[in-house]
């Protein structure tokens, strides 16, 4: 392994760890929203830094900053604590497709990066809340009481999906133009 080759590893690495200290630290700024069953949903700032993350460093790395940042997060919250293993799997996809889409497949262009939002965003919708209706199913409720918490967590998920998608494809370029200037991102 070069020099070069190992200061990038070490580079990406560090990157990885501030932007999933960026995603911890951004699930704080939220507003909690109730819901039926005893259930909690929160409209947050955490998923513009995951699809950030994404979009920014790439699929994988981005996945981890994301799943790592949000996982930690859950861990340190008693409400989320067991939800933890399957919120680093979700927001993983989510900054996954975000950087799948914007970066790689698109180089980064902004309509490139709307749309790998979109779908990272769609592909974690729909996995939070097939995970809801099951945890509720499997803990007696009958599925037609799931609705109204389904339904609320649509809600609070769609916003928080259009909040990370209109800040983070700006806020995308201007991170890697920094990054860039810095010598700390060539790509």
């Amino acid at each position: 392994m070069s020099v070069n080759s190992r200061k990038n590893s070490i580079y990406r690495i560090a990157l990885v760890g501030v932007f999933g200290a960026l995603v911890f630290v951004s699930n704080y700024l939220s507003v909690p929203i109730p819901v039926a069953i005893g259930d909690v949903s929160r409209i947050h700032l955490g998923n513009i830094f995951c699809l950030l993350s994404g979009m920014v460093l790439g699929p994988v790395s981005g996945g981890l900053a994301a799943g790592i940042g949000s996982g930690l997060y859950d861990l340190t919250n008693p409400a989320y604590i067991t939800s933890a293993p399957f919120t680093f799997a979700f927001k993983f996809v989510m900054a996954f497709l975000a950087g799948l889409i914007g970066k790689k497949m698109g180089k980064g262009k902004p309509v490139y990066n709307v749309c790998g939002g979109f779908v990272g965003e769609v592909a974690y919708i729909i996995l939070y809340l097939a995970r809801s209706f099951i945890k509720g199913v499997l803990a007696g409720s009958a599925p037609e009481a799931m609705v109204p918490t389904i339904i609320t967590k649509l809600g609070t998920s769609s916003i928080n999906a259009v909040i990370a998608i209109v800040c983070a494809v700006p806020l995308t370029a201007v991170v890697l133009l920094a990054l860039k200037k810095s010598r700390l991102m060539d790509e």
